[in-house]
């Protein structure tokens, strides 16, 4: 029998895209359940998804049904999989919080099957303490909650909130109902974000990364059915499910917690963004200008711990390490030298000046080079892909 996808659609603007995420299921051999809000049907008829998915569209907790004598009870008895998407910060606060006043949020409480939650609102909703707080709680109950895209908001801001691409979703999913499990007893540690430098206790030096590359590697290796340990500097993003999480600051703290646990781990991933340059000497107060309007400021910098380096001293037999090359010239050449330098297995290298490649972004460009020699150059493809291709190449490293 087909596996059954119940998909819940709560009322924002994205709820449309969803009819694509039905069609691609439906096209791949799955049965899919439709559930809307009234908001919901508010964007996008009911009918549409019937046509979609060729089943009747559950609206309503009293709606009168052949197929099922207790509504939200039959549902969550039949899915094999539910997925909230678009999931609005409305059922997000409903669903951490155990509300079951309509029949989304009934069915999630009454379904015992894996949960996907997909965010998708304004960006100044989905940065809110309590909606940041509300998400948090329902990771840590277990459910998988994915970041959202970033861009442009059909409400006119720029930022996080937006609706992940669709293929995204429906790898999510594919991969949620048939799991890896070829990392199964292996644990990895992977470090993302940037790193932050004090130059005084109100400014500090860092960079653009925002941890998105790392905590997709994470994501996809306790999925995959790794112990993870992901070591993070600065990040507005929500922490995987699954995973030990360790927040830094600088790079020193970067190097210090994961020195600390290289000896227990089958595999290292370096993909934060780490700086290279610190304060020589931080001021203990905030440094003054004089108002004059002639103050100038001279830095005196010294280099920051090279993580990978000190890592790659003390690599295990059998330990796997890979590193990323963010470059802006001599790529490959770049690449390869940090490749042999820090004694890896292989490096992802990629060009931060091409457009859909490095950071503040949901897709990469990236060349995978082995120690070998051996160049696998991918195409432009989600950093959730990447991630995927990153962790294929570990395996047959294994």
């Amino acid at each position: 029998m087909p596996k059954t996808v119940g998909i819940g659609i709560t009322g924002g603007i994205a709820a449309y895209k969803i009819t694509d995420l039905v069609s691609k299921l439906k096209k791949s051999g799955y049965d899919v359940i439709v559930m809307m809000t009234e908001s919901a049907a508010r964007f996008i008829t009911p009918l549409t998804f019937k046509t979609l998915s060729g089943r009747e569209v559950v609206t309503d907790l009293w709606q009168d049904s052949q197929e099922w004598n207790v509504q939200h009870i039959g549902i969550a008895e039949e899915i094999d999989l539910l997925v909230i998407a678009p999931a609005t910060a409305n059922i997000v606060g409903k669903m951490a919080h155990g509300i079951a006043d309509d029949l989304i949020s009934t069915v999630f409480l009454a379904n015992t099957a894996p949960v996907i939650i997909v965010p998708a609102m304004n960006t100044n909703m989905f940065l809110h303490p309590i909606v940041q707080e509300n998400l948090k709680k329902l990771s840590e109950y277990g459910y998988e909650v994915m970041p959202p895209g970033e861009g442009k908001l059909a409400c006119g801001t720029s930022g996080p909130g937006r609706l992940p691409e669709i293929d995204d979703i429906f790898d999510r999913i594919i991969h949620k109902l048939n799991p890896q499990t070829d990392l199964a007893g292996k644990i990895l540690m992977v470090n993302a974000g940037s790193t932050c430098e004090d130059i005084d206790p109100v400014r500090f030096i860092t960079n653009r990364g925002t941890g998105k590359m790392g905590f997709c590697i994470a994501e996809a290796a306790a999925r995959r059915g790794a112990e993870v340990i992901l070591v993070s500097g600065n990040s507005q993003l929500t922490v995987p499910p699954n995973v030990e999480f360790h927040s830094v600051w600088s790079a020193q703290e970067m190097c210090s917690v994961m020195l600390d646990k290289q000896s227990e781990c089958d595999i290292i991933i370096g993909a934060a963004a780490v700086g290279d340059f610190q304060a020589a000497k931080a001021a203990e107060q905030k440094i003054k200008k004089t108002g004059n309007g002639k103050d100038k400021l001279v830095l005196e910098l010294k280099g920051t711990p090279d993580i990978l380096k000190e890592l790659g001293k003390l690599k295990k037999n059998g330990q796997i390490m890979v590193g990323f090359a963010a470059e802006t010239e001599n790529v490959l050449e770049n690449a390869r030298r940090k490749l042999e330098t820090k004694n890896l297995d292989f490096i992802v290298a990629n060009d931060v000046t091409i457009e859909g490649a490095g950071f503040a972004v949901d897709t990469n460009i990236v060349t995978l080079i082995g120690c070998n020699g051996d160049i696998k150059s991918l195409p432009k493809m989600s950093k959730h892909d990447v991630a995927e291709a990153i962790l294929d190449r570990v395996v047959e490293l294994l």
